[in-house]
């Protein structure tokens, strides 16, 4: 049986992540604002958590209607036949939003939707109150301009927690905008490069990519614990998954000054098993060395968000261009929040794409020709 689904992401990353479920073979994709729509079913579903790069979340839709008063609400959601869905211990917290609505207290919608699930898993289970001990089942509401999307997060936790992360270096990228940037350089077969590396996200997304290994291998997923019909599906994707790693075809480098954000960047690449895949070096951007064969650099430098730290940023930006421009075949990537960017680094960019790094509003410099 297939189930209308959508996968959520950052705003600006929708078409990426679309192109990203038509090559998993997914039907009737549709991307809207933050969120791509799909056809799955239950092994579907589990492919889709267990190897999509780019989304935030899978939500299984179960009912789409326009309300306008707390009671068109809970009709709505009470109409849902939860008693087949949801077994009688089942955990159901309820999260939501409101955006453009006359139902504009989020509180308020959590709280009639949690009655109304309660009246429609009553009409099955036929008992009073429910222990809520079991399984979690996370339903989210969505309300935009009036209409009422209700959904359960799939995933559980964000996709972008893939398991190796463990700690948090100063001012993170996300492990799924990570992958977003490199799926929009489109980089496939060249060697890959981040002189600033950090903690080694975006490094580690790569030789991810170059090894073929799915981000969720080494997770797990709410909806794993739904039945024995989903555990098995997961199972399987999983099985699928290691079965298609493979070591890279070319070189992954990653590099920093900082020696405290080199070791770290060190342990995320041994939590996920890709560690032997990329060669970590401690090395000031400035002494960059252009690649003799074809390469991409992609890396997210330091932005200037705190008092006192424009000079120093707008040098480093500076002897950035100085060492990172191409010269030959070299294509060059970087993210940043300064406006002033391509002032700075010396060059204009041949492409520029706007994205979120959280709620911080981003461009995307993309150096594809020689520049000197």
């Amino acid at each position: 049986m297939k189930y209308r689904c959508y996968a959520s992401c950052a705003f600006g990353m929708e078409g990426i992540l679309a192109n990203e479920l038509r090559d998993s073979g997914f039907e009737n994709v549709c991307a809207q604002d933050a969120r791509v729509y799909f056809d799955a079913d239950i092994q579907g579903i589990a492919r889709a958590n267990v190897f999509l790069r780019t989304a935030d979340r899978v939500y299984w839709v179960l009912k789409e209607f326009k309300a306008l008063s707390f009671e068109q609400l809970f009709e709505g959601v009470a109409s849902i036949p939860f008693g087949d869905i949801l077994p009688s211990d089942a955990r159901f917290p309820v999260d939501g939003n409101a955006v453009h609505s006359a139902l504009g207290s989020v509180s308020d919608v959590q709280s009639v939707a949690k009655k109304a699930v309660v009246r429609a898993m009553q009409r099955v289970y036929k008992q009073e109150r429910f222990p809520e001990n079991g399984n979690v089942f996370n339903l989210y509401i969505n309300i935009l301009k009036d209409r009422v999307t209700v959904a359960l997060n799939t995933s559980g936790a964000g996709l972008n927690r893939r398991g190796y992360r463990l700690k948090n270096a100063q001012a993170p990228l996300k492990e799924t905008l990570a992958a977003s940037l490199i799926m929009i350089s489109k980089w496939r077969t060249r060697d890959f490069y981040d002189p600033l590396c950090g903690s080694g996200t975006i490094a580690i997304e790569a030789a991810m990519m170059a090894s073929h290994m799915a981000p969720g291998i080494k997770r797990r997923f709410d909806a794993q614990s739904y039945d024995n019909e989903f555990k098995k599906a997961f199972q399987l994707e999983r099985e699928h998954a290691k079965s298609l790693v493979i070591p890279p075809q070319m070189q992954v480098f990653a590099s920093d000054i900082d020696r405290k954000s080199l070791d770290l960047a060190r342990e995320h690449a041994h939590n996920m098993d890709v560690a032997q895949w990329i060669r970590f070096d401690r090395r000031d951007v400035r002494d960059f060395v252009q690649p003799n064969r074809p390469a991409s650099v992609i890396t997210n430098p330091p932005y200037a968000v705190r008092m006192g730290e424009a000079k120093e940023v707008a040098a480093l930006y500076r002897d950035m261009g100085k060492a990172l421009l191409p010269l030959e075949d070299t294509l060059v990537f970087v993210i940043t929040a300064d406006e002033q960017f391509e002032t700075k680094y010396g060059a204009k960019a041949d492409k520029r794409r706007k994205l979120y790094n959280g709620n911080l509003k981003c461009t995307y410099y993309q150096y594809f020709r020689k520049h000197r």
